[in-house]
């Protein structure tokens, strides 16, 4: 987790990266700070989120900072282990996103040694083994340091008295934005686009001198050329366009995120990748786990081909055996669990596919093949438009397996069901959930996973206790829960599982538990039952999967609203997990 951001040009530095700061919140906000290199080395941190005020920009005038916002990991957040870190003399500063493995052992060392550590954080012995390297090169330095490090680690460095920054990435996303006499750093892009859409994602091993006329990279001691990218998304993509909430507005874009997507999926190119495929391993966290259960549901019936999903956490420790594809989804293409798992199905020379949302990124460059959802930049920390988007490369991995048979569910036209999802009044089921302690989401077949999905969004950004369970496995245990002050969203629709989820929904009405049912307009049956019911649109079945969705999302939101939460930065979250 974690933000970092590094200036280094004829600007006010300080300015440029607090302000690239404030777009790497989704990383981590509990604390933040700066590094400023003039005469000396300046550093302002404190606990919490980003306070501007807590700058005096017209007394920062540097061309040099470093800046971090952090989600912690090792320390409390606090002043004292917010970022940067300071060797012993305050002659050498650093911010880093990752996590030093070894850093017990090694701090051990560094206090035998009689260093003076400041700080509970594992980042801090970086900085200070940089300092017993230190003779004048910072870069040489930080290249002996490298080798002692275990873990994952994105850094950047500065020195009193040298006019660079020393950066080096290690299995956590480093982006590098080259401008006209200027460079900045980042976690990410959203930073950088203010001032240059040219980029360098940086790989594993790269360790850059970043000056202002340029960089020069250098891998395993030998320097090397990176491609640079043009980024073409617009500014205007990672701001909030009117909307209250990043969040709202991501949820608004999914019409034409879901219909871009689909369009942007090579066939022939995934034809070649899903040859002779006869089994599908799927791992992945959090929302793309349930992105990945819907997969499953799908192609087992659509493609009759066996289909496992397994959490990317778990997958490392305990791996199943292994054969065929193995599909790698994370939005972020940084999650860690992830990629362990990627190299694992590799060593088992299964052909590895990932659907990720960034250009660049770590899987892309880890798994064999990449698929890319093209959802553009996603900054409320719940996914939204990125699980849409992953839904829609899935749909057409699915289609493409079962020769076509998705294609006949009007994939390409679900833009316009989603469209008419989002004008459904849920004002009713909102004024039940937003005085409940616990929320209960029950669905059957393709949609329990959607409900699933349902239970993550309200728990994430309300924090109302929401869990999810097969309408089936209610009475095994989950009943003993309901009472009058338990509301239960149900998905009951159309289908095979209709007739059991209106039995379901009467046994929970029989437990006195409020019903909020989402269903087909004009069903009777439903509205004797339910105490709210929410209707969609009349659509074939697989397009309901999206347009529930986009139901529950704003149940979600709209609940967390009338609660005041703090919707893009729900507590205690991160939005890209870089750490196991």
């Amino acid at each position: 987790m974690c933000g970092i951001v590094g200036y280094i040009g004829p600007r006010n530095a300080a300015e440029v990266v607090i302000k690239g700061l404030k777009k790497l919140e989704y990383r981590g906000y509990d604390s933040f700070g700066i590094a400023v290199s003039s005469d000396q080395i300046s550093i302002l941190k404190k606990g919490g989120r980003i306070q501007e005020s807590f700058f005096n920009l017209n007394e920062l005038n540097s061309g040099l900072v470093i800046g971090h916002t952090r989600w912690a990991t090792h320390g409390i957040p606090n002043d004292t282990n917010a970022h940067p870190h300071s060797d012993c003399s305050n002659n050498i500063a650093l911010v880093h996103n990752g996590i030093i493995e070894n850093f017990l052992s090694l701090r051990e060392d560094l206090l035998i040694r009689g260093h003076i550590f400041k700080s509970d954080t594992d980042t801090e012995v970086i900085v200070h083994l940089i300092e017993e390297f230190y003779n004048g090169d910072l870069l040489y330095a930080v290249r002996d340091v490298i080798p002692l490090l275990q873990g994952s680690f994105a850094i950047l460095v500065i020195a009193k008295g040298e006019k660079r920054i020393i950066a080096a990435r290690y299995k956590s996303p480093l982006v590098l934005g080259i401008g006209d006499g200027e460079v900045i750093a980042g976690s990410d892009v959203t930073p950088i686009l203010d001032y240059t859409p040219d980029v360098i994602f940086l790989e594993d091993g790269d360790l850059v001198s970043i000056r202002a006329e340029g960089v020069v990279i250098e891998n395993s001691h030998v320097i090397i050329e990176r491609l640079v990218t043009c980024v073409d998304w617009s500014r205007e993509d990672a701001r909030k366009g009117g909307f209250d909430h990043f969040m709202q507005k991501e949820i608004f874009e999914q019409a034409s995120v879901f219909s871009q997507a689909i369009r942007s999926v090579d066939y022939e190119a995934l034809k070649t990748i899903l040859s002779g495929v006869k089994e599908i391993t799927v791992v992945g966290c959090g929302t793309s786990y349930h992105a990945g259960m819907i997969f499953r549901y799908l192609t087992e019936e659509f493609a009759r081909i066996p289909v496992r999903v397994e959490f990317a956490s778990e997958f490392k420790y305990s791996p199943p055996p292994l054969h065929g594809l193995l599909i790698a989804l994370t939005q972020s293409g940084e999650t860690a669990d992830t990629l362990a798992a990627v190299e694992i199905a590799k060593n088992y020379e299964c052909t590895t596919l990932a659907i990720t949302n960034v250009l660049g990124s770590s899987i892309t460059r880890v798994a064999k093949n990449t698929l890319f959802m093209r959802a553009g930049p996603e900054v409320s920390v719940a996914a939204t438009k990125s699980f849409i988007a992953e839904l829609a490369v899935l749909f057409c991995i699915t289609d493409c397996l079962s020769e076509g048979e998705l294609r006949t569910q009007s994939l390409d036209s679900a833009h316009k069901a989603i469209e008419d999802a989002l004008l459904i009044d849920i004002d009713p089921a909102v004024d039940l959930l937003k005085n409940a302690g616990t929320v209960f989401f029950v669905g059957r077949g393709w949609y329990y996973p959607v409900s699933l999905e349902g239970a993550l969004k309200l728990k994430e950004i309300s924090y109302i206790h929401a869990e999810s369970y097969a309408a089936g496995e209610m009475k095994h245990g989950p009943f003993a829960l309901l009472s009058e002050e338990t509301p239960v969203v149900a998905i009951c629709v159309e289908g095979p599982t209709y007739s059991v989820m209106i039995s379901n929904i009467k046994e929970v009405k029989a437990r006195r538990a409020p019903v909020i049912a989402i269903g087909n307009k004009g069903d009777t049956d439903l509205c004797a039952v339910a105490d709210v019911v929410v209707t969609i649109p009349d659509t074939p079945r697989v397009i309901q999967i999206l347009t529930i969705t986009v139901i529950l999302q704003l149940l979600a939101y709209r609940t967390a609203v009338a609660l005041g939460r703090d919707i893009d930065r729900p507590r205690n979250l991160a939005k890209s997990v870089t750490v196991e």
